[in-house]
Protein backbone atom coordinates (compact mmCIF):
# COMPACT_ATOMS: atom_id res chain seq x y z
CA UNK A 1 0.00 0.00 0.00
CA UNK A 2 2.82 2.42 0.80
CA UNK A 3 4.38 1.80 -2.63
CA UNK A 4 1.11 2.59 -4.38
CA UNK A 5 0.53 5.81 -2.45
CA UNK A 6 4.09 6.99 -3.07
CA UNK A 7 3.77 6.39 -6.80
CA UNK A 8 0.47 8.25 -6.96
CA UNK A 9 1.67 11.26 -5.01
CA UNK A 10 4.82 11.56 -7.10
CA UNK A 11 2.96 11.32 -10.39
CA UNK A 12 5.52 11.13 -13.21
CA UNK A 13 8.57 11.30 -10.97
CA UNK A 14 11.15 8.88 -12.33
CA UNK A 15 13.08 6.54 -10.05
CA UNK A 16 12.65 3.58 -7.75
CA UNK A 17 10.37 3.62 -4.74
CA UNK A 18 13.38 4.17 -2.49
CA UNK A 19 14.48 7.12 -4.63
CA UNK A 20 10.98 8.55 -4.54
CA UNK A 21 10.82 8.17 -0.77
CA UNK A 22 14.21 9.84 -0.40
CA UNK A 23 12.96 12.73 -2.54
CA UNK A 24 9.83 13.13 -0.40
CA UNK A 25 11.81 12.99 2.86
CA UNK A 26 14.29 15.53 1.55
CA UNK A 27 11.41 17.78 0.49
CA UNK A 28 9.75 17.56 3.90
CA UNK A 29 13.03 18.30 5.67
CA UNK A 30 13.56 21.36 3.51
CA UNK A 31 10.00 22.59 4.07
CA UNK A 32 10.24 22.13 7.84
CA UNK A 33 13.35 24.30 7.97
CA UNK A 34 11.64 27.28 6.32
CA UNK A 35 10.66 30.30 8.39
CA UNK A 36 9.75 32.64 5.54
CA UNK A 37 6.57 31.76 3.57
CA UNK A 38 7.91 33.35 0.39
CA UNK A 39 11.00 31.16 0.36
CA UNK A 40 8.99 28.13 1.41
CA UNK A 41 6.65 28.47 -1.59
CA UNK A 42 9.56 29.06 -3.97
CA UNK A 43 11.37 25.90 -2.81
CA UNK A 44 8.19 23.84 -2.86
CA UNK A 45 7.19 25.07 -6.32
CA UNK A 46 10.49 23.97 -7.81
CA UNK A 47 10.12 20.53 -6.24
CA UNK A 48 6.51 20.17 -7.41
CA UNK A 49 7.48 20.95 -11.01
CA UNK A 50 10.21 18.32 -10.84
CA UNK A 51 7.99 15.81 -9.04
CA UNK A 52 5.10 16.15 -11.46
CA UNK A 53 7.14 16.87 -14.57
CA UNK A 54 5.16 19.98 -15.44
CA UNK A 55 6.11 22.57 -18.05
CA UNK A 56 4.06 25.41 -16.66
CA UNK A 57 3.38 26.58 -13.12
CA UNK A 58 1.03 29.48 -12.36
CA UNK A 59 -0.21 30.57 -8.93
CA UNK A 60 -3.39 32.63 -8.71
CA UNK A 61 -5.18 34.59 -6.00
CA UNK A 62 -8.50 36.34 -5.72
CA UNK A 63 -8.01 37.55 -2.17
CA UNK A 64 -9.44 41.06 -1.71
CA UNK A 65 -10.56 41.15 -5.37
CA UNK A 66 -13.97 41.31 -7.03
CA UNK A 67 -15.13 38.83 -9.65
CA UNK A 68 -13.89 38.43 -12.39
CA UNK A 69 -10.52 39.78 -11.26
CA UNK A 70 -7.61 37.42 -10.59
CA UNK A 71 -4.09 38.21 -9.41
CA UNK A 72 -1.09 36.33 -10.84
CA UNK A 73 1.15 35.72 -7.84
CA UNK A 74 3.76 33.40 -9.42
CA UNK A 75 4.66 31.76 -12.71
CA UNK A 76 7.71 29.98 -14.06
CA UNK A 77 7.93 32.11 -17.21
CA UNK A 78 9.33 35.15 -15.42
CA UNK A 79 12.10 35.62 -12.89
CA UNK A 80 10.20 38.16 -10.78
CA UNK A 81 10.59 37.77 -7.03
CA UNK A 82 7.65 39.64 -5.57
CA UNK A 83 6.29 38.69 -2.19
CA UNK A 84 2.49 38.40 -2.66
CA UNK A 85 1.88 38.87 1.08
CA UNK A 86 3.93 42.05 1.36
CA UNK A 87 3.70 43.55 -2.16
CA UNK A 88 0.38 42.47 -3.74
CA UNK A 89 0.06 45.83 -5.50
CA UNK A 90 3.10 44.98 -7.67
CA UNK A 91 1.50 41.84 -9.11
CA UNK A 92 -0.45 41.70 -12.38
CA UNK A 93 -4.24 41.56 -12.11
CA UNK A 94 -6.29 40.07 -14.97
CA UNK A 95 -9.98 40.60 -15.46
CA UNK A 96 -11.94 37.73 -16.94
CA UNK A 97 -10.69 34.92 -19.11
CA UNK A 98 -9.92 31.28 -18.43
CA UNK A 99 -7.80 31.83 -15.32
CA UNK A 100 -10.58 33.91 -13.78
CA UNK A 101 -13.18 31.26 -14.60
CA UNK A 102 -11.04 28.57 -13.00
CA UNK A 103 -10.32 30.27 -9.67
CA UNK A 104 -13.80 31.74 -9.29
CA UNK A 105 -15.26 28.34 -10.17
CA UNK A 106 -14.07 27.03 -6.79
CA UNK A 107 -13.50 23.48 -8.11
CA UNK A 108 -10.54 21.33 -9.18
CA UNK A 109 -10.44 20.95 -12.97
CA UNK A 110 -8.41 19.04 -15.56
CA UNK A 111 -8.50 20.27 -19.16
CA UNK A 112 -7.16 17.55 -21.43
CA UNK A 113 -7.10 19.51 -24.69
CA UNK A 114 -6.52 23.18 -23.96
CA UNK A 115 -7.26 25.74 -26.60
CA UNK A 116 -6.70 29.32 -25.41
CA UNK A 117 -7.89 32.26 -27.47
CA UNK A 118 -5.24 34.91 -28.30
CA UNK A 119 -7.44 37.64 -26.79
CA UNK A 120 -7.74 35.81 -23.46
CA UNK A 121 -6.04 37.84 -20.64
CA UNK A 122 -4.09 34.70 -19.68
CA UNK A 123 -2.92 33.83 -23.21
CA UNK A 124 0.73 34.81 -22.66
CA UNK A 125 0.90 32.53 -19.60
CA UNK A 126 -0.89 29.56 -21.19
CA UNK A 127 0.42 29.75 -24.77
CA UNK A 128 1.85 26.39 -25.78
CA UNK A 129 0.09 24.48 -22.96
CA UNK A 130 -1.78 21.42 -24.24
CA UNK A 131 -3.36 20.31 -20.95
CA UNK A 132 -3.67 21.71 -17.45
CA UNK A 133 -4.74 20.84 -13.93
CA UNK A 134 -6.31 23.54 -11.77
CA UNK A 135 -5.98 22.84 -8.04
CA UNK A 136 -7.93 25.16 -5.70
CA UNK A 137 -6.39 26.06 -2.34
CA UNK A 138 -9.17 26.66 0.13
CA UNK A 139 -9.19 29.28 2.88
CA UNK A 140 -12.28 29.50 5.09
CA UNK A 141 -14.07 27.24 2.65
CA UNK A 142 -13.36 29.31 -0.47
CA UNK A 143 -10.80 28.92 -3.22
CA UNK A 144 -8.95 32.15 -2.53
CA UNK A 145 -5.84 30.73 -4.19
CA UNK A 146 -5.21 28.26 -6.98
CA UNK A 147 -2.30 26.43 -8.56
CA UNK A 148 -2.31 25.86 -12.32
CA UNK A 149 -0.07 23.04 -13.58
CA UNK A 150 0.43 22.78 -17.33
CA UNK A 151 2.01 20.39 -19.79
CA UNK A 152 2.70 20.93 -23.48
CA UNK A 153 1.19 17.59 -24.48
CA UNK A 154 -2.53 16.92 -24.54
CA UNK A 155 -4.05 14.55 -21.97
CA UNK A 156 -1.02 15.06 -19.76
CA UNK A 157 -2.74 14.56 -16.39
CA UNK A 158 -4.17 11.43 -14.82
CA UNK A 159 -7.69 12.19 -13.59
CA UNK A 160 -7.39 9.48 -10.95
CA UNK A 161 -4.55 11.38 -9.26
CA UNK A 162 -6.42 14.68 -9.03
CA UNK A 163 -7.98 14.01 -5.57
CA UNK A 164 -4.55 13.27 -4.11
CA UNK A 165 -3.04 16.38 -5.70
CA UNK A 166 -5.86 18.53 -4.27
CA UNK A 167 -5.41 16.92 -0.87
CA UNK A 168 -1.62 17.34 -0.74
CA UNK A 169 -1.65 20.85 -2.20
CA UNK A 170 -4.16 22.03 0.37
CA UNK A 171 -2.15 20.52 3.22
CA UNK A 172 0.83 22.51 1.98
CA UNK A 173 -1.40 25.56 1.60
CA UNK A 174 -2.47 25.31 5.23
CA UNK A 175 1.15 24.96 6.31
CA UNK A 176 2.04 28.06 4.32
CA UNK A 177 -0.90 29.96 5.77
CA UNK A 178 0.19 29.01 9.28
CA UNK A 179 3.69 30.27 8.51
CA UNK A 180 2.24 33.55 7.23
CA UNK A 181 0.16 33.92 10.39
CA UNK A 182 3.19 33.09 12.52
CA UNK A 183 5.22 35.76 10.74
CA UNK A 184 2.41 38.31 11.12
CA UNK A 185 2.08 37.44 14.80
CA UNK A 186 5.83 37.82 15.30
CA UNK A 187 5.78 41.20 13.55
CA UNK A 188 2.82 42.34 15.63
CA UNK A 189 4.48 41.14 18.82
CA UNK A 190 7.68 43.00 17.97
CA UNK A 191 5.67 46.18 17.35
CA UNK A 192 3.83 45.79 20.66
CA UNK A 193 7.12 45.07 22.42
CA UNK A 194 8.63 48.27 21.00
CA UNK A 195 5.60 50.21 22.23
CA UNK A 196 5.86 48.57 25.62
CA UNK A 197 9.49 49.58 25.79
CA UNK A 198 8.48 53.19 25.18
CA UNK A 199 5.80 52.89 27.88
CA UNK A 200 8.40 51.46 30.26
CA UNK A 201 10.78 54.33 29.52
CA UNK A 202 8.02 56.87 30.14
CA UNK A 203 7.12 55.11 33.37
CA UNK A 204 10.73 55.07 34.54
CA UNK A 205 10.91 58.81 33.88
CA UNK A 206 8.10 59.33 36.43
CA UNK A 207 10.10 57.68 39.21
CA UNK A 208 12.76 59.55 41.20
CA UNK A 209 16.04 59.65 39.29
CA UNK A 210 17.88 59.28 42.60
CA UNK A 211 17.01 58.87 46.25
CA UNK A 212 16.81 62.11 48.21
CA UNK A 213 19.21 62.88 51.01
CA UNK A 214 16.96 62.93 54.06
CA UNK A 215 18.64 63.88 57.34
CA UNK A 216 18.60 61.02 59.90
CA UNK A 217 17.42 58.51 57.29
CA UNK A 218 19.38 56.06 55.14
CA UNK A 219 17.43 54.80 52.10
CA UNK A 220 17.79 52.09 49.47
CA UNK A 221 15.19 51.05 46.90
CA UNK A 222 14.55 48.19 44.49
CA UNK A 223 12.04 48.56 41.65
CA UNK A 224 11.21 45.64 39.32
CA UNK A 225 8.31 45.21 36.92
CA UNK A 226 7.02 41.77 35.96
CA UNK A 227 6.54 42.99 32.37
CA UNK A 228 8.02 45.83 30.35
CA UNK A 229 5.93 48.29 32.32
CA UNK A 230 4.02 47.90 35.55
CA UNK A 231 1.82 49.49 38.16
CA UNK A 232 4.14 50.00 41.14
CA UNK A 233 5.01 53.58 42.06
CA UNK A 234 7.11 55.29 44.68
CA UNK A 235 7.89 58.96 45.18
CA UNK A 236 9.31 61.54 47.58
CA UNK A 237 8.02 65.04 48.32
CA UNK A 238 10.27 67.68 49.94
CA UNK A 239 8.18 69.58 52.49
CA UNK A 240 8.77 72.58 54.70
CA UNK A 241 10.25 72.48 58.18
CA UNK A 242 12.69 69.67 57.37
CA UNK A 243 10.03 67.10 56.52
CA UNK A 244 9.71 64.62 53.65
CA UNK A 245 6.72 62.84 52.13
CA UNK A 246 7.26 59.17 51.24
CA UNK A 247 4.70 57.60 48.92
CA UNK A 248 4.41 54.02 47.68
CA UNK A 249 1.51 52.74 45.57
CA UNK A 250 0.50 49.59 43.70
CA UNK A 251 -2.06 49.56 40.88
CA UNK A 252 -4.18 46.44 40.50
CA UNK A 253 -3.35 44.39 37.41
CA UNK A 254 -0.18 44.29 35.36
CA UNK A 255 1.41 45.62 32.19
CA UNK A 256 0.34 48.64 30.18
CA UNK A 257 -3.11 49.22 31.80
CA UNK A 258 -1.49 49.29 35.25
CA UNK A 259 1.29 51.55 33.96
CA UNK A 260 -1.28 54.03 32.63
CA UNK A 261 -3.08 54.26 35.98
CA UNK A 262 0.31 54.50 37.69
CA UNK A 263 1.08 57.57 35.53
CA UNK A 264 -2.35 59.01 36.31
CA UNK A 265 -1.77 58.50 40.06
CA UNK A 266 1.58 60.25 39.77
CA UNK A 267 -0.04 63.17 37.95
CA UNK A 268 -2.86 63.54 40.49
CA UNK A 269 -0.48 63.37 43.45
CA UNK A 270 1.65 66.13 41.93
CA UNK A 271 -1.32 68.42 41.18
CA UNK A 272 -2.40 68.61 44.82
CA UNK A 273 -2.74 72.29 45.77
CA UNK A 274 -0.14 73.28 48.33
CA UNK A 275 1.96 70.77 50.21
CA UNK A 276 0.69 67.15 50.15
CA UNK A 277 -0.05 67.01 53.87
CA UNK A 278 -1.26 65.56 56.10
CA UNK A 279 -1.06 62.06 54.58
CA UNK A 280 -4.79 61.42 54.88
CA UNK A 281 -5.58 64.57 52.90
CA UNK A 282 -3.38 63.57 49.96
CA UNK A 283 -4.87 60.07 49.85
CA UNK A 284 -8.40 61.49 49.90
CA UNK A 285 -7.49 63.89 47.09
CA UNK A 286 -6.04 61.13 44.90
CA UNK A 287 -8.92 58.77 45.72
CA UNK A 288 -11.66 61.19 44.70
CA UNK A 289 -9.95 62.16 41.44
CA UNK A 290 -9.19 58.56 40.49
CA UNK A 291 -12.77 57.46 41.09
CA UNK A 292 -14.30 60.47 39.32
CA UNK A 293 -12.34 60.06 36.09
CA UNK A 294 -10.50 56.77 35.80
CA UNK A 295 -11.52 53.79 37.95
CA UNK A 296 -15.25 53.91 38.64
CA UNK A 297 -16.18 51.96 35.51
CA UNK A 298 -13.35 49.47 35.10
CA UNK A 299 -12.80 48.01 38.56
CA UNK A 300 -9.20 49.21 38.81
CA UNK A 301 -7.92 50.33 42.21
CA UNK A 302 -4.68 51.50 43.78
CA UNK A 303 -3.27 50.59 47.17
CA UNK A 304 -1.10 53.32 48.67
CA UNK A 305 1.00 54.11 51.72
CA UNK A 306 1.90 57.72 52.34
CA UNK A 307 4.01 58.87 55.26
CA UNK A 308 5.52 62.22 56.27
CA UNK A 309 8.84 61.96 58.08
CA UNK A 310 9.89 64.78 60.41
CA UNK A 311 13.66 64.87 60.52
CA UNK A 312 13.65 67.03 63.65
CA UNK A 313 11.58 64.66 65.79
CA UNK A 314 12.18 61.37 63.94
CA UNK A 315 8.44 60.80 63.68
CA UNK A 316 6.64 59.21 60.77
CA UNK A 317 2.98 60.18 60.36
CA UNK A 318 1.26 57.95 57.85
CA UNK A 319 -2.04 56.89 56.29
CA UNK A 320 -2.74 53.76 54.29
CA UNK A 321 -5.20 52.96 51.51
CA UNK A 322 -5.29 49.16 51.68
CA UNK A 323 -1.52 48.92 51.23
CA UNK A 324 0.79 46.30 52.72
CA UNK A 325 1.68 47.51 56.24
CA UNK A 326 5.38 48.39 56.46
CA UNK A 327 7.47 46.22 58.77
CA UNK A 328 9.62 47.86 61.44
CA UNK A 329 12.28 46.37 63.70
CA UNK A 330 12.96 48.35 66.87
CA UNK A 331 16.62 48.78 67.69
CA UNK A 332 15.97 49.25 71.39
CA UNK A 333 14.25 45.95 72.20
CA UNK A 334 14.68 44.07 68.91
CA UNK A 335 10.90 43.73 68.59
CA UNK A 336 9.24 43.46 65.19
CA UNK A 337 6.14 45.58 64.56
CA UNK A 338 3.63 46.07 61.77
CA UNK A 339 2.56 49.59 60.85
CA UNK A 340 -1.06 48.57 60.39
CA UNK A 341 -2.92 51.10 62.52
CA UNK A 342 -4.31 52.89 59.48
CA UNK A 343 -5.84 50.72 56.77
CA UNK A 344 -8.78 52.04 54.78
CA UNK A 345 -10.07 51.11 51.32
CA UNK A 346 -7.70 51.28 48.34
CA UNK A 347 -7.87 54.37 46.18
CA UNK A 348 -10.42 54.55 43.39
CA UNK A 349 -13.07 52.30 44.95
CA UNK A 350 -15.30 54.53 47.04
CA UNK A 351 -15.54 58.32 46.64
CA UNK A 352 -15.35 60.27 49.86
CA UNK A 353 -13.48 57.50 51.71
CA UNK A 354 -11.98 58.83 54.95
CA UNK A 355 -8.34 58.10 55.69
CA UNK A 356 -6.77 58.32 59.15
CA UNK A 357 -3.34 59.53 60.22
CA UNK A 358 -1.18 57.58 62.67
CA UNK A 359 2.17 58.70 64.08
CA UNK A 360 5.13 56.42 64.82
CA UNK A 361 8.13 57.57 66.86
CA UNK A 362 11.37 56.20 65.48
CA UNK A 363 14.74 55.79 67.12
CA UNK A 364 18.27 55.58 65.72
CA UNK A 365 18.94 52.03 64.56
CA UNK A 366 15.30 51.25 63.73
CA UNK A 367 14.87 49.43 60.38
CA UNK A 368 11.85 49.52 58.06
CA UNK A 369 10.63 47.79 54.94
CA UNK A 370 8.02 49.63 52.85
CA UNK A 371 6.99 47.33 50.00
CA UNK A 372 4.36 46.20 47.52
CA UNK A 373 2.68 42.79 47.62
CA UNK A 374 4.79 41.55 44.72
CA UNK A 375 7.56 41.10 47.31
CA UNK A 376 5.68 38.88 49.76
CA UNK A 377 3.80 37.14 46.95
CA UNK A 378 6.95 36.13 45.08
CA UNK A 379 6.64 32.41 44.31
CA UNK A 380 9.05 29.52 44.39
CA UNK A 381 9.02 26.82 41.67
CA UNK A 382 6.30 24.97 43.62
CA UNK A 383 4.06 28.04 43.66
CA UNK A 384 4.51 28.81 47.37
CA UNK A 385 4.55 32.46 48.51
CA UNK A 386 7.65 34.09 49.93
CA UNK A 387 5.45 35.58 52.66
CA UNK A 388 5.87 37.96 55.57
CA UNK A 389 7.74 35.54 57.79
CA UNK A 390 10.73 35.36 55.47
CA UNK A 391 10.75 39.13 54.99
CA UNK A 392 10.66 39.54 58.76
CA UNK A 393 13.58 37.14 59.11
CA UNK A 394 15.70 39.50 57.06
CA UNK A 395 14.83 42.35 59.42
CA UNK A 396 15.42 40.26 62.54
CA UNK A 397 18.70 38.75 61.34
CA UNK A 398 20.15 42.03 60.18
CA UNK A 399 22.09 42.68 63.38
CA UNK A 400 25.63 42.54 62.08
CA UNK A 401 26.39 46.01 63.37
CA UNK A 402 24.65 49.13 64.55
CA UNK A 403 25.78 51.01 61.46
CA UNK A 404 24.41 48.48 58.96
CA UNK A 405 23.27 50.45 55.92
CA UNK A 406 19.91 50.44 54.18
CA UNK A 407 21.72 49.13 51.10
CA UNK A 408 22.96 46.10 53.04
CA UNK A 409 19.47 45.52 54.40
CA UNK A 410 17.99 45.74 50.91
CA UNK A 411 20.62 43.43 49.44
CA UNK A 412 19.91 40.85 52.15
CA UNK A 413 16.20 40.94 51.31
CA UNK A 414 16.79 40.63 47.56
CA UNK A 415 19.22 37.77 48.10
CA UNK A 416 16.63 36.01 50.26
CA UNK A 417 13.92 36.48 47.62
CA UNK A 418 16.19 35.29 44.81
CA UNK A 419 17.18 32.20 46.75
CA UNK A 420 13.54 31.43 47.54
CA UNK A 421 12.23 31.90 43.99
CA UNK A 422 15.17 30.00 42.48
CA UNK A 423 14.93 31.87 39.19
CA UNK A 424 11.13 31.74 38.87
CA UNK A 425 9.91 34.69 36.80
CA UNK A 426 8.19 37.47 38.70
CA UNK A 427 4.42 37.41 38.19
CA UNK A 428 3.88 40.78 39.86
CA UNK A 429 5.81 44.02 40.15
CA UNK A 430 8.15 44.26 43.13
CA UNK A 431 9.08 47.46 44.92
CA UNK A 432 10.99 47.46 48.19
CA UNK A 433 12.22 50.50 50.11
CA UNK A 434 14.66 49.77 52.93
CA UNK A 435 14.98 52.46 55.61
CA UNK A 436 17.49 52.78 58.44
CA UNK A 437 17.06 55.52 61.04
CA UNK A 438 20.40 57.21 61.71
Amino acid sequence: MNHTVSSHLLGNFEGSVDEQLAFVVDTMREMSAQTDPQQMVQHYSRRVRRMMATDRFIALSRRNLQRPQVRITRNNLTNQDINPWLQPELLAVHSGGLLSDLIWGDQPVIIDDLKIAPDDPGYSLLEGVGSLAAIPLFDEGTSLNMVILGRTDRFGFDHDLLPEHVWMSNLFGRATNNLVLSQELRTAYEAVDREMQVVAEIQQSLLPTSLPRIPTLDLAVHYQTSKRAGGDYYDFFPLTENRWGILMADVSGHGTPAAVIMAVTHSIAHTHHGEPQPPSRLLSFVNDHLFARYTSSNGTFVTAFYGIYDCNTRTLTYASAGHCPPRIRRAGNGMLESMDQSRQLPLGIEPGETYHDVTEHLQPGDSLFIYTDGVTEARDPKGEFYGLEMLDQVLMCNTRSSDCSAKQLLDDALCSIEKFTNGTNATDDRTLLAVRVK
